[in-house]
């Protein structure tokens, strides 16, 4: 049979809050998202796991570090011999 930990009421919105015990259960922190899959009458809460904590570090630089300023200085000069007309 399964564990009851704890209760959570319906608001007029029809929302409700998850119990601490299971946020922590859980590990949902705020921002977190969640599937629910419904079979007859029961309904299961499945943590998705954010993506761009799965991918973090999968891209890199083309230069280690990036230079911003050399980038940033790069683009304003094409900018300007564009606005100036001297393609």
């Amino acid at each position: 049979m399964p564990k009851v930990i704890d209760k959570s009421f319906l608001t007029k919105k029809s929302q409700i809050t998850l119990p601490k015990k299971v946020r922590d259960l859980l590990k949902l922190k705020p921002g977190d998202q969640v599937n629910f899959e419904v079979e007859g009458n029961v309904v299961r809460i499945i943590p998705m796991p954010s993506r761009i904590e799965d991918n973090f570090g999968k891209v890199t630089p083309r230069k280690k570090p990036e230079n911003f300023a050399e980038i940033r200085k790069d683009m304003e000069e094409k900018i300007g011999v564009e606005v100036a007309g001297e393609f």
